[in-house]
């Protein structure tokens, strides 16, 4: 069987890096990348490998290059401010018995 051109993935395609959701109120989490020339051949390239398995919401793509992050090194001066505030952890927060969540 031959192969298409549209079926090898294009290295000189920009990077997308894949966020799934896989119910309504949840966080979208990152699922992998994909190449594509554009946002819109990203959506269908993610669907495609990451949405074909499982139940998925909601799809998000955002260019590799576009992303800020933290190195290793960036471990103690960047996060030592954040361990003197307990308010920012979930556990700070109380959650009535009774409450039930409408996706559910």
């Amino acid at each position: 069987m031959m192969s298409t051109d549209r079926e090898k993935p294009d290295m000189e395609s920009p990077l997308w890096e894949v966020f799934v959701q896989s119910r309504s109120g949840q966080p979208h989490v990152h699922a992998g990348s994909v190449h594509a020339p554009d946002p819109e051949i990203a959506l269908q390239n993610a669907r495609d490998v990451y949405a074909r398995r499982g139940k998925v919401c909601s799809l998000w793509v955002v260019e590799s290059r576009h992303i800020s992050a933290t190195s290793p090194d960036d471990r103690g001066p960047f996060f030592d401010p954040a361990d003197d505030k307990a308010y920012r952890h979930p556990s700070f927060y109380r959650v009535d018995r009774n409450f039930k969540d409408l996706d559910e």
